[in-house]
Formats: structure tokens, C-alpha cells, sequence
């Protein structure tokens, strides 16, 4: 069983990003995390950490990047630190503005990781990032499939006793 904290500590090297995707796949699994939000997590996650390490820390080795889970009641929370000088979130530019050079686009990860996540909060100047998955709707999700399931499931059941009923009694 998984901590409701558990933390990844990681060198600013780009070969490091598969230890995001094994962390959160462990998380994913041990929450019971279906699919789609699987894909989110993840996506956001790894843009968060590639980010830290390329932008925040250089791409320095000696730098680290601090990736911590937290089960919180709203959610479950990622919240990545870096060692860089930091950012002011209200400078990066919007990339879905069509008078941006594409050429000059900047912020697309950050745009990417807002529309995954249910809430995301840029904190300590922009060394820390805290992305937050709202259990509710994941929940909400995959209630409604075990209803499904179970409806199924105690739907034959009644046919089943149904039809061994009408059995005995013909014979």
C-alpha cells in the first residue's frame, strides 16, 4: 500500500523522466486511477519535471527536482520543486494567442498542465508547482461503472433465479 505521501527526488538529466512515469503509474494503480486520468496525470507530471529540469535548473546535474504526492481530501497533489532563480507565471506569454510569432511561442507546457489538471498553483516565485487531481470526478467515474456493473451483474441474477424457478415449477 502506498504512503499518503510519498516523495521522488530526481538529477536534472532528461533520461530521468521515465522514474516520474513509474511513480505515477504506482500511484495511478494503488488509487485505482482509470485511464483517462491516468494519461492526464502523467502528461502534466512529466511537462512539470521536464520543465523544472530544463527551464528551472539548466539541465544541471547538480540540481535536483523534488517531486512530492500528496492524498489530500480535494485530491491528489503533485507539487514539483526546482532549484532555479524561478518565474513570474503573469509573463508567459498565452500560446493559443494567434498574433504570437510561432516561432517565439513560449508556455505551451504550462498551458498544457492547466488544461489537464483540475487546479494548478505556481508558487515560491515559480520553483514550485502544485497540480492538483480532483478525486470527486476520478471517483465519480468509476462509481458510476461499478453501479453498471453491479446492475448487470445482479440483473442476471434475477434472470437466473427467475428461470430456475419457472423450471420447478413446470416439473
Amino acid at each position: 500500500m502506498i504512503s499518503d505521501k510519498l516523495q521522488l527526488i530526481l538529477p536534472s538529466l532528461p533520461e530521468n523522466i521515465h522514474q516520474v512515469e513509474r511513480f505515477v503509474e504506482d500511484i495511478c494503480d494503488e488509487f485505482n486511477i482509470n485511464n483517462t486520468y491516468f494519461g492526464n496525470i502523467l502528461v502534466a507530471l512529466t511537462e512539470a519535471v521536464e520543465n523544472s529540469m530544463k527551464h528551472g535548473n539548466g539541465n544541471d546535474a547538480s540540481k535536483m527536482v523534488q517531486v512530492i504526492f500528496t492524498s489530500k481530501p480535494e485530491g491528489l497533489s503533485f507539487t514539483i520543486k526546482d532549484q532555479g532563480k524561478g518565474f513570474d507565471i503573469n509573463q508567459i506569454p498565452d500560446p493559443t494567442d494567434l498574433n504570437t510569432d510561432p516561432d517565439e511561442i513560449k508556455g505551451r507546457g504550462i498551458f498544457l498542465i492547466k488544461s489537464l489538471a483540475d487546479e494548478v498553483k505556481f508558487l515560491d516565485n515559480g520553483r514550485t508547482v502544485e497540480i492538483i487531481f480532483a478525486i470527486s470526478s476520478i471517483n465519480s467515474e468509476m462509481a458510476i461503472d461499478r453501479i453498471n456493473q453491479l446492475k448487470k451483474y445482479s440483473g442476471s441474477k434475477e434472470a437466473t433465479a427467475s428461470h430456475l424457478n419457472n423450471n420447478q415449477k413446470s416439473s
